[in-house]
């Protein structure tokens, strides 16, 4: 089993859990995160090195993997796990639609460029993607949010069957409802969100934990959305029209200011 990873999105939620779980096990960890005071603390408890800054940009993923290289010698792991939600549909601004693609896929983009060449030349590697039920089904009530994850698991998905020959392992973590500041401050949306039960992010650590063992692209901590994905695909009208049902009962709770958004 390899050793070290660097975790983006670690001073809380699903990032923070995963780094948890690997240093429980004695894993040797650079984190990443915007919030540097959060991100120190975190570091402090795991005996990580803690790289804060903006890991949507390429000058933050070169000085994250930098520094991650300088530290750790080699990087076995890169949990691409940062991600942004916008709660916006068509009135998302360009800067919105900009920001939730920045940060849901360009991050792993950017992340790949630097470190695939770094794998192949090593033997291998991997690149575990927290990207979201949304990336495989749909997430209403914001639209740079469905579409960017969708394209972060489309990015997987063309990483793995262009390099998995070579050593390159890729996988695509996808919950629905985590309990998360994200799920807290999704309004209206959280009862959709939760209706399978929101996991916590120590669960969706573990789920990352066992995939380690293996090669198996999605990671499903809700294993009821692989039955979805299959329903949508062998039926994709009959799946449009029970999410627009959907949308019909989160349009019934919105105020008339919002309904006019």
């Amino acid at each position: 089993m390899p050793d070290t990873a660097v975790v983006t999105g670690a001073a809380r939620g699903i990032g923070r859990a995963i780094a948890s779980r690997l240093a429980r096990e004695g894993w040797r960890l650079v984190v990443a995160d915007l919030d540097a005071a959060a991100l120190a603390e975190v570091a402090e408890e795991l005996g990580a090195l803690a790289v804060p800054g903006d890991t949507s940009t390429d000058a933050g993923v070169r000085h994250l993997l930098e520094t991650a290289y300088a530290q750790l010698g080699r990087v076995d792991v890169f949990f691409a796990n940062a991600g942004i939600g916008t709660l916006a549909g068509l009135d998302a601004s360009d800067a919105d639609w900009a920001r939730a693609l920045d940060t849901n896929v360009l991050a792993h983009v950017r992340a790949a460029r630097l470190l695939v060449p770094r794998w192949l030349e090593a033997g291998g590697g991997r690149l575990v993607v927290t990207a979201s039920a949304a990336g495989l089904l749909t997430m209403l009530g914001d639209a740079p949010y469905s579409v960017s994850k969708h394209a972060a698991v489309a990015f997987a998905e063309w990483l793995s069957a262009t390099y998995r020959h070579r050593g390159i392992v890729v996988q695509a973590i996808c919950p629905q409802g985590v309990q998360t500041r994200m799920l807290e401050e999704s309004g209206p949306l959280q009862e959709l969100l939760t209706r399978d039960r929101a996991v916590s992010p120590d669960e969706v650590a573990e789920a990352a934990w066992q995939a380690l063992a293996g090669d198996e692209f999605y990671v499903l901590p809700h294993p009821e959305v692989r039955d979805y994905s299959a329903q949508r695909a062998a039926h994709p009208d009959a799946w449009l029209a029970g999410m627009n049902r959907l949308q019909q009962k989160l349009d019934q709770t919105r105020t008339p200011n919002e309904e006019n958004a």
